[in-house]
């Protein structure tokens, strides 16, 4: 039960660590100027859902391969979450087409970026805990 705490609270971290990511490349025009429409508001009602949701998926690191490759395994495992905003979050809640093409022909490169951070963050969490 210790490590499901653990990596839930580590997911939290990357969460956080995304979201800020997000909110910095909207807040100093970087998608923008990519042609991306991604440039959210940093406020709780935003990133509550956001954190909880990277907590949950933080408890994909329980799964039992490349458990002494930490960042490799964070790297493979955000792959998972950017699959689902692209394939079902954007086309079918947001309403912003497959793979979110209409924020911007880069986007699934940026949440391929974002959800990269969650992984890496989640998985430094992980090793300095452990």
């Amino acid at each position: 039960m210790n490590k499901l705490y653990i990596f839930f609270t580590a997911g939290c971290l990357g969460a956080l660590a995304n979201s800020l990511a997000v909110w910095l490349c909207g807040y100093f025009d970087i998608t923008g100027i990519m042609g991306v429409s991604i440039a959210p508001a940093l406020s709780a009602h935003w990133l509550y859902p956001r954190i909880v949701w990277g907590g949950l998926w933080g408890l994909l690191f329980i799964l039992p391969f490349m458990n002494s490759r930490l960042l490799l395994k964070g790297s493979l495992l955000s792959i998972l979450p950017t699959i689902i905003q692209l394939l079902v979050f954007f086309p079918y809640k947001a309403h912003k087409g497959i793979a979110g093409m209409e924020l911007g022909l880069l986007t699934p490169v940026f949440v391929l970026f974002f959800n990269w951070v969650w992984g890496v963050v989640t998985a430094i969490a992980i090793k300095i805990v452990r």
